[in-house]
């Protein structure tokens, strides 16, 4: 509670620590835009709009990327609708909207698939007061998505299956040799800047090939934004099912006390899998 009060009105930029593995991919942006944050409101702002000027980036249908106040959304107006229509991200100066923010650059054509898949669904059935499954799914994967970029197949079915111990533990030496995992959801960042054991995102499985484990991080950010943002723009049937829960302090090299397999055996957090009816 403390964190995400904190965020609600405008405070915690300072307890990012960038050397934290879940943030380490957004640091060279993340720690100039922290800066910003603690300065300002209008500095923020002003540090999210000079990226954006220079990266081109584009929203879900094509507008040009930038970030305004959170006021200045129109009365009435979808945050998503308003989004893909004007190209102008909404934002507030809190933990959560700036890790929404960051994700425009890390995985920006993930970031316009949602958009453009959110809008349209908006546009088909307007906002109502419940978004529907395949609305409810893309908004689980923006808030609360880790990408985890596989290569053995039998990885992912322990995963799947909540295996922890074939995952986590007897196969721990694959961790950044045969998978690997990305941080995505906004909501998810800002849970990490104070980490919990239970902390557990929704993992979206990529199949990769082999050959990914030897290119550099940008190459596979890259490869990885633009596999997904086609199949979150080409399967009409998008379900929660798709995901499967992962506990982020698990993952290997991620956090100093999973190194004993007994972290592992905590069974509320590990736990052994889905209810079946």
């Amino acid at each position: 509670m403390q964190v995400q009060e904190a965020a609600r009105v405008g405070f915690g930029f300072a307890d990012i620590d960038w050397s934290k593995p879940w943030f380490a991919q957004f640091a060279v942006r993340g720690e100039r835009w922290q800066q910003g944050a603690l300065t300002s409101y209008a500095a923020l702002l002003a540090e999210m709009n000079a990226d954006a000027g220079d990266m081109r980036q584009v929203t879900g249908r094509g507008q040009r990327l930038a970030f305004i106040a959170q006021d200045d959304l129109p009365p009435g107006a979808a945050y998503e609708a308003h989004i893909a229509s004007t190209g102008c991200v909404p934002t507030r100066h809190n933990l959560h909207d700036f890790f929404n923010g960051s994700m425009w650059f890390a995985f920006p054509r993930i970031k316009a698939a949602l958009n453009a898949r959110q809008s349209a669904a908006i546009d088909a059935l307007g906002v109502g007061p419940t978004r529907g499954g395949v609305r409810d799914t893309l908004t689980l994967f923006d808030e609360n998505a880790l990408l985890f970029a596989c290569a053995d197949p039998a990885l992912s079915v322990a995963l799947r299956g909540f295996d922890w111990q074939t995952l986590m533990v007897a196969h721990r030496d694959a961790w950044g040799a045969r998978c690997e995992v990305r941080c995505f959801g906004h909501a998810l960042l800002e849970k990490l800047v104070a980490p919990f054991k239970a902390c557990t995102g929704h993992a979206w499985i990529v199949d990769v090939p082999y050959e990914y484990f030897g290119w550099d991080a940008p190459a596979r950010d890259a490869w990885l934004d633009k596999v997904v943002s086609a199949t979150l723009l080409g399967t009409d049937a998008l379900t929660s099912r798709m995901f499967a829960p992962l506990p982020v302090l698990g993952i290997p090299g991620w956090w100093s006390e999973n190194e004993v397999p007994a972290f592992y055996e905590d069974a509320s957090v590990f736990r052994a899998g889905r209810r079946t009816r």
